[in-house]
């Protein structure tokens, strides 16, 4: 596959090499058969970057760490189980939600994408990897989030490198259920963020749970895992139109 693809066996193994000591330094376990996944996966996004604009990382380690582990450390916090329903908010080069439904494939995914090229890629990996609990909705995120077979429906909702708290908490919660949760991948700058996020909590339902504070594997900057519950029906005026909850983000005057 990663030969096919134009991978050469010196990047794959530096990839895999990244990808297994650092699963090991971080507690987390990857089954066989995720790591066939993850390969396809690696030699996809490679072959498919310049056209989709999937990353501006290159390098295999650092792609093996950033994305890859990245990803995986939202299960340190989110025990996507059987029947669970999850969505992934600005899914990308398929970051986290087609790493966590590889690891996790008993539960049901919806990877949000915007951009068209990237939706493309999306369904093409999804059906490369035979993911057949993963969905793919080409749309922006307020938009889904006011789909009635979407709205209050997921279990967890993920966010990874999208936007600050505040908007993405508006991108967010409308989707998850109450008792669901949310879980953001945030630098060391998470705490000032939840403090600039109190008008947004209130607002749309929400409740701050859990903070897990790590640091990525080979010294790749640190990482902060924000777990918000959701408590209560968000208000049907949200979310807010296309766009507004990035430009005017509850709270901000």
């Amino acid at each position: 596959m990663a030969a096919r693809m134009g991978v050469s066996a010196c990047a794959m193994r530096e990839w895999e090499s990244a990808l297994r000591e650092g699963a090991a330094e971080l507690g987390l376990t990857i089954s066989e058969e995720a790591a066939g996944a993850y390969r396809q996966h690696f030699a996809l996004l490679l072959a498919h970057n310049r056209r989709a604009g999937l990353t501006t990382i290159t390098d295999p380690a650092e792609i093996a760490v950033k994305h890859f582990l990245d990803s995986l450390t939202a299960l340190l916090v989110a025990d996507i189980g059987a029947g669970d329903r999850a969505a992934d908010v600005g899914s990308g080069g398929g970051f986290p939600g087609v790493v966590l439904a590889a690891a996790r494939p008993q539960g049901c995914y919806l990877l949000i994408e915007a951009n068209q090229r990237r939706a493309g890629f999306l369904v093409k990996l999804t059906a490369e990897l035979c993911l057949r609990e993963v969905s793919v909705v080409r749309g922006r995120a307020e938009e889904v989030g006011r789909e009635p077979g979407h709205r209050g429906k997921y279990d967890w909702v993920l966010g990874r490198a999208v936007a600050p708290m505040p908007t993405l908490l508006e991108y967010c919660l409308p989707l998850a259920r109450v008792g669901g949760a949310v879980v953001a991948h945030k630098g060391p700058e998470a705490e000032e963020e939840m403090a600039g996020s109190a008008v947004a909590l209130e607002k749309l339902g929400g409740r701050a749970r859990a903070m897990e504070r790590l640091s990525l594997p080979r010294g790749m900057g640190e990482r902060v895992l924000v777990v918000v519950e959701k408590t209560g029906e968000t208000p049907e005026a949200y979310p807010r139109r296309p766009g507004i909850p990035r430009r005017r983000p509850l709270g901000r005057s």
